[in-house]
């Protein structure tokens, strides 16, 4: 057995299924905290899937993790309006790019919405709001990692891997709750 043979079968992603207020999601974890929350009816599951593998050089496998609990307990609290800012550990990789992406995405504020063009100045280069939308769509951890809350520059909806009618609902619940 070759050492990468061992490596890839010492990291390990375990799934489970979660059901949400409008569907289900698949969740991943690693050791170290929820890497993955995609909805489970799209394209994006299977898309992020390989992904996940490569980048965590790991085997994906349905199993428990203690940050699943955490994670549906506040999930449940946010789709309630009494969580607005998520505590569950998070495991993200991705390129430099994408990790300054995804930190601004943590950094609008609960029931706010930027325009791709704010996003990207949030992150000193205000010429990649394109880059930024690709970034936000190579987010694996929808609904925490917030990129519902980014909309067209003319405040009208645009893009999100869930459906826009899901971008919707999160952003009126947020609202309502705010």
């Amino acid at each position: 057995m070759s050492a990468e043979t061992i490596m890839s079968k010492s990291n390990t992603i375990v799934t489970h299924t979660i059901t949400m207020p409008f569907g289900q999601m698949l969740a991943g974890a690693t050791s170290k905290g929820i890497c993955l929350l995609e909805f489970t009816d799209t394209n994006r599951v299977e898309m992020q899937l390989p992904r996940l593998e490569k980048n965590f050089n790991a085997e994906i496998s349905e199993g428990k993790s203690p940050f699943f609990n955490q994670l549906k307990d506040e999930l449940q609290s946010y789709f309630t309006g009494r969580l607005q800012h998520f505590t569950v550990p998070l495991d993200t990789k991705g390129t430099t790019f994408q990790m300054q992406a995804w930190d601004a995405l943590l950094k609008i504020p609960y029931g706010e919405t930027r325009s791709y063009l704010e996003q990207a100045k949030a992150i000193n280069k205000p010429r990649a709001f394109r880059a930024v939308a690709s970034a936000n769509r190579n987010n694996r951890i929808s609904i925490i990692i917030p990129c519902h809350r980014v909309i067209a520059k003319n405040g009208g909806l645009a893009g999100y891997g869930g459906g826009l009618d899901r971008k919707e609902f999160l952003i009126n619940l947020e609202k309502k709750h705010k």
